[in-house]
């Protein structure tokens, strides 16, 4: 093997073809590719066998320990695929060691969206036979499309600003380029194997080889919701793509004021949006959303004097709106896989499905106070579980906010009436309309099981918050 890689890593995503890529690799004599090794929910695959000798458990509380097994493996070349959602604990060591291998897999993300809807919707995410097939058709939705390719394009980013920091280059590999026998043993010799293949493992079938217009149920609305968006980020190759501030599809501007509103994820979204949209008269679908840089850019440039903002919130009721909307619940905006892991590995109290009749105050109460405990470890970087925008420290958020654009006012809540109605003054509104009503989150409200415990949990869990803003007891919402 070359002199210096000891191992490798496959960077990819869902619905790349990091399967069949896999597959071929180990194809090869002394390789050795162990699947997605550290992804949180599950070691190597979702039959969750030992590695070398390490389990589930003993990855999740050290994963240095599978990592250093992987790269000391005296029998081959030994790699892993890893996907931007797996465990953060590891991707510095890996990224900073010259001696393992980088293979970059990419794909058109309209196509690998669709790919992974396909397989939601049918279950099946591997196909070895066509006899097995299951057909559906995907339904685009332009919201979580936008998230898909944030996601996507601000993790290439990082690993393309990391190489070239750090003087290294990886081996790029387009999911069209897996077809290529060549490309496969021009790989190999880039990991500093001799020997070549002759034919690529056919083991593994392309599951939808139809265009994609036949492959999507609502094709013209998600044509339309493409045009907004600049194409180019779509297809170009990611040396190319432009730097991408934090999640500026999120950001939502007036439809005619010049208010730029900065959410912070479970906060006040749905509140703000209308406030926004009824300063002009309008409904929330004529506000800006899903912007990019360069609309982002367009927009400021036509309002002049424009202002910007975003709002905190006293982090249990963020905790808590991000629990009930994402972990409680298994209806939309359910993080499913999450849930199951958390209720496998980290013991939450949660029902297997959507709660019920039984699902009493006292058990809301125990639940959310589970949820409080693992966001400590988990904030702390100690869990093999992503930190999620929807529960980030505000501060981490607000940090992010300052790579593209700074808010003018940083706002909250317990100030809004007041804040709002002078923001408008500044773009020219002086009779600003009432900020609506919360729609109310989660089968429970917190303030009918708050107590004290539960404030020591999330200071304990925020305490960057708390010191950063300078928040007090819940009831106090200072």
């Amino acid at each position: 093997m070359a002199d210096g890689f000891h191992s490798f890593v496959v960077f990819a995503e869902m619905r790349t073809g990091s399967n069949f890529l896999e597959s071929n690799l180990n194809a090869f004599p002394g390789i050795a590719c162990h699947g997605e090794a550290f992804n949180p929910h599950f070691l190597g695959y979702p039959s969750s066998e030992p590695i070398l000798g390490i389990d589930q458990a003993t990855r999740d509380a050290d994963p240095k320990t599978l990592l250093d097994a992987i790269r000391n493996d005296p029998s081959a070349l030994g790699g892993f695929r890893y996907f931007h959602d797996h465990d953060p604990r590891i991707l510095h060591p890996v990224l900073e060691d010259r001696g393992c291998a980088k293979i970059i897999l990419t794909r058109n993300p309209v196509e690998s969206y669709v790919s992974w809807k396909i397989a939601q919707a049918t279950g099946q995410w591997k196909l070895t036979d066509m006899k097995a097939h299951k057909a559906a058709k995907a339904q685009f939705d332009a919201d979580e499309f936008a998230s898909h390719l944030d996601a996507l394009q601000q993790f290439q980013v990082l690993l393309l600003n990391r190489l070239q920091r750090s003087g290294q280059t990886a081996f790029y590999v387009a999911y069209e380029d897996l077809q290529s026998v060549d490309v496969m043993n021009g790989l190999a010799r880039y990991l500093g194997v001799d020997e070549a293949l002759e034919s690529l493992d056919r083991n593994l079938k392309k599951q939808n080889p139809s265009p994609i217009s036949e492959k999507v149920e609502n094709y013209d609305e998600m044509l339309d919701a493409l045009a907004s968006l600049d194409r180019f980020d779509l297809t170009r190759t990611p040396n190319f793509e432009p730097r991408r501030g934090p999640n500026v599809p999120s950001y939502v501007a007036a439809p005619e004021a010049g208010l730029l509103y900065l959410p912070l994820r479970s906060g006040l979204e749905g509140q703000i949006n209308e406030w926004l949209a009824a300063l002009d008269y309008a409904e929330t679908e004529a506000l800006h959303t899903r912007m990019s840089q360069k609309s982002l850019r367009q927009w400021k440039r036509r309002h002049p004097g424009h202002r910007s903002f975003t709002v905190l919130r006293h982090p249990l009721d963020r905790a808590h709106d991000a629990f009930s909307r994402h972990i409680l619940t298994t209806g939309k905006g359910a993080y499913i896989q999450l849930r199951k892991t958390l209720i496998r590995r980290y013991k939450l109290p949660l029902p297997e499905g959507e709660p019920g009749a039984d699902w009493t105050l006292e058990t809301h109460r125990a639940a959310f106070a589970a949820f409080l405990r693992f966001l400590k470890g988990n904030l702390a970087g100690q869990t093999a579980i992503r930190v999620d925008p929807a529960w980030c420290t505000q501060a981490q958020a607000l940090q992010g906010f300052g790579e593209l654009t700074f808010p003018d006012r940083v706002l909250r809540e317990n100030e809004l009436a007041e804040g709002l109605a002078d923001l408008a003054r500044a773009v020219g509104y002086d009779d600003a309309p009432a900020l609506p009503a919360a729609e109310p989150v989660g089968p429970h409200a917190l303030g009918d099981f708050y107590d004290a415990e539960l404030e020591a949990l999330v200071a304990d869990a925020y305490m960057r918050d708390y010191v950063t803003f300078g928040f007090g007891k819940w009831d106090q919402a200072a």
